[in-house]
């Protein structure tokens, strides 16, 4: 009797994490609450992606269009952030989970970003699963950032102009290195990309959940991925 055999997961599944504020709002809660029961909901994910063997998954967040948020919200994310790579990094460790940071980070309040940059470090060797946060991220920055390096090349006599080419822009990116996601999962029903990875999306299977971020949970993750498994992925071919 033949076996079949399991089909593998998306090796990356990136996600926007959204509703964090209207699912407090709902509750008569300040929008920090909702914030901190989405820290819940990236726990929840991180274990479910390990248990099905996702290798890569990178979350939205914070924007670099979240800075223009009021400041008492801003301090209280930034707040948040830290509390949760204090406490989190430990659990990192000890699920073999490697953490990695994308964006300009350099506009992260000094104690935050070195908060980050230490565990970022203490992980590095970890492989189970690499978790990328996009954090003062624009994919328009992002694209930027990559044009002003291959200019730079090019003065500095390093690369041709013809040899320009998707790899060049590829290697220049904040993701260079990583797979390009496979899966693009989005909360609260909105069909918006946001100004998210919109280089590494351009064959991504995406998939909507109308419910907010704070309510996602590991049978979420895994009907994404059945979902994934359903669709009929051409790249543009027939």
């Amino acid at each position: 009797m033949t076996q079949e055999l399991t089909p593998k997961p998306p090796r990356h599944i990136a996600i926007i994490m959204d509703g964090n504020g209207r699912w407090a709002q709902q509750r008569g809660l300040p929008r920090v609450a909702g914030h901190r029961a989405g820290a819940e909901a990236v726990r929840r994910t991180v274990d479910a992606c390990i248990k099905s063997g996702v290798e890569v998954i990178t979350l939205y967040a914070f924007s670099s269009e979240n800075w223009s948020r009021p400041e008492s919200e801003v301090k209280a994310l930034m707040q948040l952030l830290d509390r949760f790579l204090k406490e989190k990094t430990k659990e990192m460790m000890q699920q073999n989970v490697k953490l990695q940071a994308i964006g300009r980070l350099d506009k992260l309040p000094e104690k935050t970003r070195k908060r980050l940059e230490d565990a970022i470090q203490t992980t590095a060797n970890n492989t189970a699963l690499t978790v990328n946060l996009a954090l003062s991220y624009s994919g328009r920055d992002e694209l930027t950032d990559a044009t002003k390096a291959i200019a730079q090349q090019v003065a500095a006599g390093e690369l041709e102009v013809d040899a320009i080419d998707a790899d060049t822009i590829t290697s220049n990116l904040y993701t260079h290195g990583l797979p390009d996601p496979e899966l693009l999962i989005r909360t609260s029903g909105e069909f918006r990309l946001s100004n998210f990875l919109l280089w590494q999306l351009s064959y991504t299977e995406i998939i909507i959940f109308n419910k907010f971020w704070p309510d996602f949970d590991e049978s979420d993750v895994l009907h994404a991925i059945e979902q994934f498994h359903s669709r009929d992925r051409r790249f543009g071919t027939i």
